[in-house]
C-alpha cells in the first residue's frame, strides 16, 4: 500500500523529498489545482496520478492521453503524474506539449478512453492541475472527482502491473489540421490573434492561417512568466489590448485564447468586447436556419435573449439554461444531443458537424469566422447591434463563508419559488419560470431575470440581474430587489461590486 499523503509538509526537508504532499481543497468541482510547492509536491503528484489510474481501471478502462501545457514546471508534474499513472497499470499516451482541446481530440484520434491534461488555464505561474475525464467528449464533475479524492487521500490506490508509456509524435499538426478544416473563408479577414504567452501561441496562429485568415499575432511568442498579463479572454487587461490591436491595425476583430486553448473571448472591429454569450447568441441566430429544431444550452449567467430571440423561435429553435461550469454545459450538450453549449466565460461546444463536443477555443474561433463568411459585408459590430437590447449586469459577487453559502442560497430558493407559487411579482412583473438547476434564476413576464448562486470555488454568492427595459431598470432589479432580500442573512458581507 502506498504511503498516505500528508496534509502539510515544509519544502526544503527530508520529509517533503520523501512523503507525498496533496492539499485536499486543490480537487475541484470539475478539475485540480495546487500551487506546486507548497500544496502538492511531485510525490504528490505521482499519488494522483495513482489514484486516478486506480480510478480508470475501476471503470475498465486503462488507455490515457497525458500532455502538459507551457509552464517551466509543467513537464515535471506530467511526468509524475505519469509515473502514478503507469504504476497503476495504466496504458501512458502521451502527446507532449498540448492545449487541453489537443489531448481531448487525442482521445478521439487515439482511441483512449481517458485524459489526464496537466495545466493550470490561465492561473497566475505557481499553479498547477490535471483536467480529467474517461467518457470523450467529457470530463470529471464532482462525483468523479471526489471519487479520486478519496482514493488518493484515503488509501484506495493500489499499484498494478501492465503499465506502459509511449510518446506519440504529430498530434498538434493533427490537432491544428482537424480544427483548421472547420472552417474556409472565402472573404478576406483581418484578424488578431491574441494568446496572452500562454500555450495556444503554439497552436492558434498557424490554425487561423489555415482557415484563411490575414493573422496579426498579439503576445503569440511562449513565455511562462506571462510578462504582459495572464492568458485570460475574460480579463479587462487583454481584452483592453485586443481592442488596441484591433483599433492599430485596422483588424475585423480579435480573437483571445486563454492559457490551455479551451475558452476564446471576442472584441469586434471597432474595438469593443463580445461577452462570451452574446457571442453565443450570434452563433445560434447563424446556425438556427440551418439546423430547424435545434437545441442551445447555456449557462445560467447568461443572457435571457435567448428564450425571447425571434430568430432562434422563427426556426423553432429551443434554448436550456443549465448549471454554470464548463463540464457542466459540455455534459448537458451531449445528454440531449443539442447543437451547441455556450458558456458565458467563453467555453463553447459545438456537436455533430460542428464538432466532437468538447471546448475547444479554436473550434469557436472556426465558428464565428464562418458565422461571418455567410453574411459578406457585415462587420461584427453590425451583427452583434442585429441582436435586440438587453441590459446586463456585471457579475456582483458578495462575502458569503463557504460552510453558510450552500444553505443560505438554498433558502433563497425555497422564497422565491414560494412567490412564484402565491402568483407574486418583482417590480410589477409577474414572475415567468423559477430555474433551480444551479441556485435560483427568476424570469419575469418581459424577459428580464435576475440570478443568485454559490460560487464553484470561492467563498460568496454570485448575483446577476438583466433588464429587457433599461439600464435604470437592471439597476433597480439589484437595488430594489436582491439586495434588500439578501440583505436578510447576516452571513452575507460586502460585495465586491455593485451596480
Amino acid at each position: 500500500m502506498p504511503s498516505l499523503p500528508h496534509a502539510d509538509l515544509a519544502p526544503n526537508t527530508a520529509a517533503y523529498e520523501t512523503s507525498p504532499l496533496v492539499k485536499s481543497s486543490g480537487f475541484r468541482e470539475y478539475d485540480a489545482r495546487w500551487l506546486l510547492g507548497s500544496e502538492i509536491n511531485l510525490l504528490g503528484v505521482e499519488a494522483v496520478g495513482l489514484g486516478l489510474g486506480c480510478y480508470f481501471h475501476e471503470r475498465g478502462q486503462r488507455r490515457v492521453v497525458v500532455g502538459h501545457d507551457f509552464r517551466s514546471y509543467s513537464l515535471s508534474v506530467k511526468q509524475a503524474l505519469s509515473l502514478g499513472l503507469v504504476r497503476a497499470g495504466c496504458e501512458v499516451l502521451d502527446i507532449g506539449l498540448a492545449l487541453s482541446p489537443t489531448a481531448y481530440f487525442a482521445q478521439f484520434d487515439l482511441a483512449a478512453a481517458c485524459v489526464a491534461m496537466v495545466t493550470a488555464s490561465h492561473n497566475e505561474n505557481g499553479w498547477t492541475g490535471v483536467k480529467m475525464g474517461a467518457a470523450p467528449p467529457l470530463t470529471f464533475g464532482p462525483d468523479e472527482i471526489g471519487a479520486v479524492k478519496k482514493l488518493v487521500l484515503a488509501g484506495g490506490s493500489k499499484a498494478r502491473p501492465g503499465g506502459s508509456l509511449t510518446h506519440i509524435e504529430g498530434m498538434a499538426e493533427r490537432y491544428i489540421a482537424d480544427a483548421a478544416s472547420r472552417c474556409a473563408l472565402k472573404r478576406p479577414l483581418k484578424v488578431v490573434c491574441a494568446c496572452g504567452n500562454g500555450t495556444a501561441g503554439a497552436f492558434a496562429p498557424d490554425a487561423l492561417r489555415r482557415m484563411g485568415a490575414e493573422v496579426i499575432e498579439l503576445d503569440c511568442d511562449l513565455d511562462w512568466t506571462f510578462p504582459r498579463y495572464n492568458p485570460n479572454p475574460e480579463d479587462a487587461i487583454m481584452l483592453r489590448a485586443m481592442g488596441e490591436a484591433v483599433r492599430a491595425h485596422g483588424a475585423d476583430l480579435a480573437l483571445g485564447f486563454d492559457g490551455d486553448g479551451d475558452r476564446c473571448g471576442v472584441v469586434d472591429d471597432e474595438g469593443e468586447e463580445i461577452f462570451a454569450d452574446k457571442i453565443g447568441l450570434m452563433l445560434a441566430r447563424d446556425l438556427a436556419p440551418l439546423h430547424p429544431g435545434a437545441t442551445f444550452v447555456v449557462d445560467v449567467k447568461s443572457t435571457g435573449l435567448f428564450a425571447t430571440d425571434p430568430v432562434l423561435a422563427a426556426h423553432g429553435a429551443a434554448t436550456v439554461y443549465w448549471k454554470t461550469g464548463h463540464s457542466y454545459i459540455k455534459r448537458k450538450t451531449a445528454e440531449i444531443g443539442a447543437l451547441a453549449g455556450f458558456e458565458k466565460s467563453g467555453h463553447f461546444f459545438f456537436s455533430g458537424v460542428l464538432g466532437r463536443g468538447y471546448d475547444c477555443g479554436l473550434t469557436a474561433a472556426a465558428a464565428i469566422l464562418t458565422m461571418l463568411d455567410r453574411n459578406p459585408g457585415k462587420r461584427l459590430s453590425e451583427l452583434k447591434r442585429a441582436l435586440p437590447v438587453a441590459y446586463t449586469s456585471l457579475t456582483m459577487s458578495p462575502h458569503c463563508a463557504d460552510d453558510a453559502k450552500y444553505g443560505i442560497v438554498a433558502e433563497v430558493v425555497k422564497a422565491y419559488e414560494d412567490l412564484a407559487a402565491a402568483g407574486g411579482a418583482i417590480l410589477g412583473r409577474k414572475i415567468a419560470q423559477v430555474i433551480t438547476v444551479n441556485g435560483v434564476r427568476v424570469a419575469l413576464e418581459d424577459g428580464s431575470w435576475l440570478l443568485v448562486r454559490a460560487s464553484s470555488n470561492k467563498p460568496e454568492l454570485v448575483v446577476v440581474v438583466e433588464s429587457m427595459r433599461s439600464a435604470d431598470d437592471m439597476r433597480a432589479l439589484f437595488r430594489d430587489e436582491v439586495k434588500p432580500r439578501l440583505a436578510a442573512w447576516p452571513a452575507i458581507g460586502a460585495y465586491n461590486q455593485e451596480i
